[in-house]
């Protein structure tokens, strides 16, 4: 770089250099793609009950896949909520729950386990995507009956995903709490009732 009056400023290559290697440290990582997503969440009225369908994607940080790989389970909880609407004021929640999934990773077995906590139902998968395709589908779950409502009211499903740290062994806690590539969750996705 020559500076105004002609001269070479070596010391602009080596600030442009470290500022580079700054960037490249503490910058953007690679896992920003990383995040939970609700991609499509209804309900049907069957029996009484009404019954959701819902659809996630799942996108774990490098962090939390090295982790897994290495025997850590992740959980993954599901809230649920039914609110009522109302005009002037904020939403009322009328009723939550919530699933939970334990995710594991077996190495001698090389499978993927999924436990519904919630259930007790155990399955196994031969891929990462396979186990994460199956977290991510629920169908036909029983959410609500019908007589919880009141009749003229109006109200709306919520549905949103995300990782429970507080469930990480406490070590792991302690860099899950101060790293944003742990913090994976999604973003309330509503519906009508």
């Amino acid at each position: 770089m020559v500076a105004a009056g002609g001269r070479q400023q070596p010391w602009l290559y080596c600030a442009a250099g470290a500022l580079a290697l700054l960037w490249g440290l503490l910058g953007p990582s690679p896992s920003w793609a990383a995040g939970f997503e609700v991609i499509a969440a209804t309900t049907k009225l069957e029996g009484g009950v009404y019954r959701l369908d819902a659809r996630i994607d799942y996108h774990f940080s490098k962090p939390a896949l090295e982790a897994l790989q290495n025997g850590v389970p992740l959980i993954i909880e599901l809230e649920m909520e039914v609110r009522r609407r109302r005009s002037w004021v904020w939403n009322e929640t009328v009723y939550s729950l919530s699933q939970r999934f334990k995710l594991e990773y077996h190495a001698l077995s090389r499978q993927y386990l999924v436990n519904n906590l919630n259930s007790k139902e155990r399955r196994g998968f031969s891929s990462r995507a396979a186990a994460l395709q199956f977290m991510g589908q629920i169908n036909n779950f029983p959410l609500l009956d019908k007589g919880l409502l009141g009749r003229d009211e109006r109200y709306e499903g919520a549905l949103r995903a995300w990782l429970d740290i507080e469930s990480l062994p406490a070590p792991l806690r302690v860099f899950a709490y101060l790293s944003d590539d742990w913090r994976l969750t999604s973003e309330w996705y509503t519906w009508s009732l």
